[in-house]
């Protein structure tokens, strides 16, 4: 019997199987057909589990971003740019951008496709992880990973500094450089294979 992609993605959301039941399939379709394998069942197990949690965080994050554009409290792109006042900088080969978010904005950012570090200069802000809610004050710093997309909730005022390797000094080729159209950007599934290879 030969099924399609689209009826096992069916049976897949409706019915999936069981870890146990993933594991005699494992087993009976290795000794069956003879195949060798470069992971273990947990390491397959363990990486459908990440794909699933990543995507399912995704799909949230844009359910939750349509839903607030719907509204009233969304603001226009001319009302979020005023009260969101941004700084352009460079230096050689980077671009810095520093923002200001005022206290108690709830901020849904855009999809970063390059790998950057940020900092929190000032201020307190919430922000929504794949792995749960993050409380962070400044003085702080991390590194945004291709992907990452946030939903930010500014306890107090705040400023946050991002800053990215490029030769570019127009701020649309930048952005066409360091902010993804949608989570199947190339540069960011990529990224994902990797960090599911690095998690084996």
């Amino acid at each position: 019997m030969s099924l399609t992609i689209e009826e096992i993605d069916k049976q897949v959301q409706e019915s999936p199987l069981t870890k146990e039941e993933s594991r005699e399939q494992f087993v009976e379709l290795t000794k069956n057909l003879g195949i060798k394998h470069s992971f273990s069942f947990e390491e397959a197990w363990e990486a459908g589990g990440e794909i699933r949690k990543r995507r399912l965080h995704r799909e949230k994050l844009m359910e939750f971003e349509n839903k607030l554009k719907t509204t009233n409290a969304a603001l226009s792109d001319k009302e979020r740019d005023t009260l969101n006042p941004v700084k352009h900088n460079f230096a050689d080969g980077c671009y810095i951008r520093e923002i200001f978010n005022p206290a108690k904005q709830l901020l849904v950012t855009k999809i970063h496709k390059k790998k950057h570090p940020f900092f929190l200069m000032e201020g307190t802000m919430s922000i929504l992880t794949e792995n749960g809610v993050k409380k962070i004050s400044a003085p702080y710093n991390g590194i945004t990973e291709p992907g990452t997309k946030r939903i930010i909730y500014t306890h107090t005022d705040c400023v946050f500094v991002t800053v990215h390797v490029t030769e570019e000094t127009d701020l649309e080729k930048i952005e066409e450089q360091v902010i993804a159209k949608s989570f199947n950007d190339p540069e960011i599934t990529l990224h994902d294979l990797k960090l599911i290879k690095e998690e084996r």
